[in-house]
């Protein structure tokens, strides 16, 4: 299980169940309604999208992009035009105990902006990369928060520097904060991610390790 300073970085979020940040505001329609009635149903609802249905399975959707480009900008009347002649197809799932990483993934993979939540063939709900996108710039503003309160935390994985927790035999330590340190690199890395306002302010003092 992830400690509290791994849910409060970029790497822990990465690696919790989508269905932690799942949008259940979904909206669907039969593929043979209109684009005019999708469009209703976007705005009362305040949907991205709206997920195209054939005999009560998920066979494409519908996004706002989709009306602007393949409607408006054509003048072409949303109220002659079908879902299922303007839907993208198919819609990619994902199942709610896979990672926020996996989803992004899939999303890089068939490039797509988002992906269907589902259990079987039941739709529990939507993630977007804005949502995620969202999700980890908070996270990434929290931890900065913390480090110019003086908190020791680290937005980075922490595996990708040499951190020593026993003070008595590590090599080095945080100017700022104390935290030890084996390697000058992982130092410098850690004063770049959490104490870059400090060496604004102050003077960056990697000067005095060389």
């Amino acid at each position: 299980m992830s400690d509290n300073s791994d849910l409060n970085s970029v790497q822990g979020l990465l690696t919790l169940p989508v269905s932690s940040i799942i949008d259940l505001n979904v909206g669907l329609l039969e593929s043979d309604k209109t684009v005019s009635e999708a469009i209703a149903l976007m705005k009362s609802k305040g949907l991205r999208s709206v997920l195209a249905l054939h005999n009560g399975e998920v066979v494409g959707i519908v996004t706002k992009t989709d009306v602007l480009f393949k409607i408006m900008s054509q003048a072409k009347n949303p109220s002659k035009i079908k879902l299922r002649e303007v839907m993208t197809s198919p819609v990619y799932a994902i199942e709610p105990k896979s990672t926020i990483q996996e989803a992004l993934s899939m999303m890089d993979k068939h490039v797509v902006r988002q992906i269907i939540v589902s259990s079987g063939s039941s739709v529990l709900g939507m993630v977007s990369r804005e949502n995620i996108f969202e999700k980890i710039h908070l996270t990434t503003m929290k931890a900065e928060d913390a480090a110019f309160v003086g908190t020791p935390v680290c937005i980075i994985n922490p595996k990708s520097i040499a951190y020593m927790k026993d003070t008595l035999t590590a090599k080095l330590s945080c100017p700022y904060c104390g935290s030890p340190f084996d390697t000058k690199e992982g130092l410098s890395l850690h004063i770049d991610r959490l104490h870059v306002g400090a060496g604004v302010l102050e003077g960056d003092v990697r000067h005095m390790l060389e």
